[in-house]
């Protein structure tokens, strides 16, 4: 296949490493509207096509699939655009300013036959990945809560907030991992410096047992990236700073016993084992492109389709709404709260 990669900022050159490094590709063709990005990036990568012109590389029939690795802002022209040209393409996260654009990208997609996907990086991790299969086996139990944290001292983003800049990888993993579907979201965020808030949190509310909170902050000392999934009988702690055991299953949690008539429960604590499985370690980016290629050569369907990143979308829209509206609960559209359950199908099956 022949990949054109539009968008050579930061994200850009790594998508063109792994592609490049792919035995299933036959060229890469860079493309920005920077000729400073464009010629630095064609003396990293020998060899490569390069072209500033987007219609004209749009027009080339030898052109498979696109990779868009630009600000959101630009993702929706882009990508119909390539979509109307008969590309194949891969977005970078998040996928769309607002869930109309992304159901249009999704109409087009579908009305040409099209693969839409998103680069929802993290869900290609090996930690994820045995997260997904340790929950989905059950020997956690019921899933009660998601809670994760992502901070770090900047980067400022000059046309999102802290939100739409981070909270994406960890929207998208709970997305994932659990089943249920959420019906609201609430936020609160400040803004210190400037017109866009810095630090956030944001609860994603079901209408069942679960609940699920964010933390998202440009002004933190040190990085953090965790993710801690509640279950009724174990717990899971992701740590994606960590070398080795990013992944940590507690055999902990709380029975509550009662009898018939008395008022106080009687709580009692279980604090059993702790242990580290292993976790694959390859590159998660080498294995987006890999699922990416394998769907456009069979049709199957991506397990970060354009319905994934759509849903992503509406969280964050919701919780920029309500911050803007003082924290008020905002309801989920109805394609999002829904039953949606068929796209996540099994990663390991789809790349076999």
């Amino acid at each position: 296949m022949h990949i054109a990669v539009i968008g050579l900022g930061y994200w850009g050159p790594n998508l063109v490493r792994n592609f490049l490094s792919n035995p299933d590709v036959t060229a890469v063709t860079l493309c920005d509207k920077n000729e400073e990005r464009l010629n630095n990036a064609a003396k990293k990568f020998p060899g490569v096509r390069t072209e500033s012109d987007l219609d004209k590389l749009l027009a080339d029939p030898g052109i498979t699939a696109v990779a868009i690795a630009t600000p959101v802002f630009a993702h929706y022209n882009l990508a119909r655009k390539a979509l109307e040209a008969g590309k194949h393409v891969l977005m970078e996260k998040p996928f769309t300013r607002t869930t109309q654009e992304a159901e249009d990208l999704i109409t087009i997609a579908a009305h040409f036959g099209l693969t839409l996907m998103v680069d929802h990086t993290f869900l290609f991790t090996g930690a994820v990945r045995k997260m997904k299969e340790i929950i989905d086996s059950g020997s956690i139990g019921d899933v009660l809560y998601f809670d994760s944290v992502r901070a770090n001292l900047g980067l400022f983003q000059p046309d999102v907030n802290v939100i739409w800049d981070l909270a994406p990888h960890d929207i998208s993993i709970l997305n994932y991992l659990v089943e249920s579907r959420p019906i609201a979201v609430s936020a609160t965020g400040m803004k210190h410096y400037y017109d866009l808030e810095n630090i956030a949190y944001m609860t994603v509310h079901y209408d069942e047992h679960i609940i699920a909170h964010f933390h998202v902050n440009w002004l933190s000392p040190v990085k953090i990236r965790t993710v801690c999934v509640g279950g009724s009988q174990k717990m899971i702690y992701y740590d994606d700073m960590q070398t080795s055991e990013k992944v940590r299953i507690y055999d902990k949690g709380v029975d509550v016993n009662s009898k018939e008539g008395e008022y106080n429960l009687r709580v009692q604590y279980r604090a059993g084992d702790m242990y580290a499985p292993q976790t694959a370690n390859t590159e998660a980016l080498s294995e987006v492109v890999k699922h990416y290629l394998h769907c456009i050569k069979t049709g199957d369907k991506p397990i970060c389709d354009g319905a994934a990143g759509r849903d992503v979308t509406a969280i964050l829209e919701a919780a920029e709404r309500s911050i803007k509206n003082g924290g008020q609960k905002v309801a989920l559209p109805a394609s999002v709260s829904g039953n949606a359950t068929a796209r996540r199908s099994s990663f390991i099956l789809t790349n076999s």
